[in-house]
């Protein structure tokens, strides 16, 4: 009989191997490494606050220009929509890793029934979308003073 001496190391990359293979499939064309595009994944990131007169929706839109953004309203459903297409200045062989995401998005935010359509505003400015939405005059806290 043989005694052989156990590596806990050798066992490392098993387990990492394991670990890769539950994330991809947990993550599905998400993450990708391999270089390739990730068209069709990108969601942008927004924050959504409010203020004493408006409810604010900030959109981080880098690489894009206003003329790319979309803004509708139908129903009660405010859709932001617009594409960052692929750089092909460079070539695809040149590439040694590529992370950004590229391709078309929607997002929807459902607004209240009685928000005014025609007093929503919006401004672009250093790639940050800013909605203001303002509140129904019932909606805003109203002050009473003690006679």
């Amino acid at each position: 009989m043989t005694l052989v001496r156990w590596n806990p190391l050798k066992e490392v990359p098993v387990l990492q191997n394991r670990i890769n293979r539950l994330f991809d499939d947990f993550f599905p064309e998400t993450f990708m490494d391999s270089g390739k595009s990730m068209a069709g994944v990108w969601n942008p990131v927004v924050d959504i606050y409010d203020t004493a007169d408006t409810t604010v929706i900030k959109a981080d839109l880098p690489g894009l220009k206003k003329e790319d953004i979309a803004i509708n309203i139908e129903g009660n459903v405010l859709s932001l929509t617009g594409e960052r297409n692929l750089d092909e200045e460079v070539k695809k062989e040149n590439f040694y890793r590529r992370e950004r995401a590229y391709g078309m998005f929607k997002r929807e935010f459902t607004l209240p029934s009685t928000v005014d359509h025609e007093k929503i505003k919006a401004d672009f400015k250093d790639g940050v979308l800013k909605i203001e939405i303002p509140k129904p005059e019932e909606k805003k806290p109203k002050t009473i003073t003690v006679q």
